[in-house]
């Protein structure tokens, strides 16, 4: 059992991606269904659902991938900040992810959010993963 559990989430939705599933399961947890929120927000996947919402030990995340003309719309997905290693980054230090075709997600004190609306907002925060 890994201790990354973000890293497992992506990990899912990346092995989902190569065999071409619809969608796929993973154990939920907040921090979790804010990064699937704003997959949703940005295009990257179709929708995204709690099961067993009631029963906290059976709780799951169940995310549609999405395609178009059978090719993923995720290219790549990639945890950047690690449990052994965290990358935080100011407000300045926040890059564009391929040119502006791709998102960041961080975790700041307002909550987790793209590197966009972070920037809006002035603030920076812990670099959570990069899609694109």
């Amino acid at each position: 059992m890994s201790v990354d559990t973000v890293s497992d989430f992506l990990t899912i939705i990346r092995n989902g991606i190569l065999a071409s599933k619809p969608s796929v399961r993973a154990p939920y947890s907040r921090l979790k269904h804010d990064i699937a929120k704003i997959l949703h927000q940005e295009g990257f996947i179709r929708d995204f659902s709690v099961e067993n919402p009631d029963n906290p030990a059976q709780r799951t995340l169940k995310v549609q991938l999405k395609y178009v003309d059978g090719e993923s719309v995720i290219h790549a997905i990639e945890r950047v900040s690690r449990p052994g290693r965290r990358e935080y980054a100011g407000v300045v230090k926040l890059e564009p992810v391929v040119g502006g075709l791709g998102i960041s997600v961080v975790t700041t004190s307002r909550g987790v959010m793209t590197d966009k609306e972070a920037k809006q907002r002035g603030i920076g925060g812990e670099v959570i993963c990069t899609v694109w």
